[in-house]
């Protein structure tokens, strides 16, 4: 019974004598995530440091009484003093404070600094038992949660960012840091074929005649022009039947010795053309990062005047262009973004901008500005986002273009006769087809040594004066290549592929 009595009023007694005791709420004794047991029988008061996982408890066992218990931050930590040797430390909230306590002299005997951060036992356990094959660390930062290690994949990396979102509620607060274990550096190989394919058919006969009726000389003739093109292909290409001589019907020109008084012309021209554009750029990029080609050149554009008239000018590109973005997703998977164009100067849709006479406003002369003409462009473009194995290839082809144009000049009545209204006709036809085809291949590559590459010019020696003159060479002729000078065309360039 006294025993009873005794433990009562010590508990009484330090609930009275604990300022954290006394605007503390009543709660149930909590459950302690860790035990510090402090030794204060030392010179000047101990110090301690201690991270509390967040809304968990720890236990503080003290081996001398304390009467005071002080936290800087009450709503980070909050104390409970159980018996003057054994005090509670509630985590409340994310951060950073410290508790310092003090025994019956007012002496202080310890000071602890606190940090509270998130609980993320349950998501490391989460992470190891998803991605087995990932060493992924999980660590707290205050109210943060930071994913380091290395993961075999992009795809691994950004589910686990996921599953730490769902953790954090927040996706600002989750801090990626995982690191791929994989090649993450893609080596393109493309090739861009383009044919384009013009033809161009003529086919046009003029007539000339001229008799005598009733005593009146009658010249009649018919001139059709091509439609089309404006103009026949080659005027120099043709041909002619008979000559007509008006010296018999018109007194008034000059004399000639043909009895004729029928002519005809006749011009069938076909014109064919044809082009072929190849371009075979070769890049390397790292995963996530663009890289881009073009193999062409740039065109002046004016963009605008200066004050004394002068035209400013920006430069355009043209040619055969190429940008990828590539993103590694596995070992043997790869997500490419690619864009690809073939463009090229035509005067179809080009613009004139004709001169003029402007006022100069500093010196109000007059300033004449010459005129220009821009040129348009022709332009294919595609642009795509496929995953493919490393060694995987696709084509991106369809992409054809077919116009055909047709006119008929013909005179009036004459040229819808069946059979003798060819004469009287002229045909213009054009034809212009276009197909364009890109070829692209993805590796995953890593890096090489100097000594495995080779250059074109390797091998190379110019021909010396006595070649060049006697010889007409441009380049020293020499036998079997030493074995310090390798082939270009037998070795890899730039990355060893895998």
């Amino acid at each position: 019974m006294r025993k009873t009595a005794y433990a009562v009023c010590v508990l009484a007694v330090a609930a009275l004598t604990s300022p954290a005791q006394a605007h503390a709420p009543m709660r149930h004794e909590p459950v302690p995530q860790k035990v510090l047991n402090v030794s204060t029988h030392g010179n000047g008061p101990a110090h301690q440091r201690i991270t509390l996982a967040l809304d968990k408890a720890a236990l503080v066992q003290l081996d001398t009484d304390a009467r005071d218990v002080l936290v800087s931050n009450p709503e980070i930590v909050d104390a409970v003093v159980r018996t003057p040797r054994r005090i509670f430390l509630l985590a409340m909230k994310a951060g950073q404070t410290n508790a310092f306590f003090f025994d019956s002299a007012g002496h202080q005997i310890l000071t602890i600094d606190i940090r509270v951060e998130r609980d993320v036992t349950d998501l490391g356990s989460m992470m190891q038992n998803n991605f087995p094959g990932a060493k992924i660390h999980v660590s707290a930062m205050n109210d943060n949660v930071v994913l380091s290690g290395n993961v075999p994949s992009a795809t691994v990396s950004s589910r686990a960012q996921d599953l730490a979102t769902s953790f954090a509620g927040d996706p600002k607060k989750v801090v990626n840091m995982l690191k791929i274990e994989a090649n993450d550096q893609v080596l393109l190989k493309v090739r861009v074929a383009e044919m384009q394919r013009q033809i161009a058919k003529q086919f046009g006969v003029n007539v000339q005649g001229a008799a005598i009726a009733a005593g009146v000389p009658i010249v009649a003739s018919t001139g059709n022009q091509f439609g089309l093109l404006g103009r026949a292909l080659s005027d120099a290409s043709g041909g002619q039947v008979g000559s007509l001589c008006t010296a018999h019907f018109l007194p008034n020109t000059a004399p000639c010795q043909s009895p004729n008084n029928l002519q005809g012309v006749l011009q069938a021209l076909d014109q064919v053309g044809l082009m072929h554009t190849l371009a075979e750029p070769n890049l390397t990029a790292v995963s996530g990062e663009t890289a881009r080609f073009l193999a062409g050149g740039e065109f002046p554009v004016p963009s605008g005047r200066d004050q004394q008239g002068n035209i400013a000018i920006a430069f355009k590109q043209f040619g055969v262009g190429l940008s990828f973005t590539p993103v590694v997703l596995s070992e043997n998977r790869i997500s490419l973004q690619i864009a690809t164009e073939v463009s090229e100067l035509t005067n179809t849709g080009a613009f004139t901008l004709s001169g003029g006479v402007t006022v100069s406003p500093t010196t109000g002369q007059l300033t004449a500005a010459p005129g220009l003409t821009i040129p348009a462009l022709n332009v294919r473009r595609a642009q795509t986002t496929v995953e493919l194995p490393s060694g995987g290839s696709f084509a991106i082809a369809g992409l054809l273009q077919h116009t055909n144009k047709q006119v008929i000049d013909e005179f009036p009545g004459l040229g819808n006769m069946p059979v003798l209204g060819a004469l009287f006709r002229s045909r213009d036809y054009q034809n212009d087809e276009t197909e364009l085809v890109v070829l692209v291949s993805a590796y995953l590559v890593k890096p090489t040594s100097e000594k495995k590459l080779s250059a074109p010019t390797e091998g190379f020696v110019p021909a010396n004066d006595l070649d060049t003159i006697l010889m007409g060479r441009l380049n020293a002729e020499h036998g079997p290549a030493p074995t310090g000078i390798k082939s270009a065309a037998n070795s890899n360039n730039g990355f060893i592929v895998q």
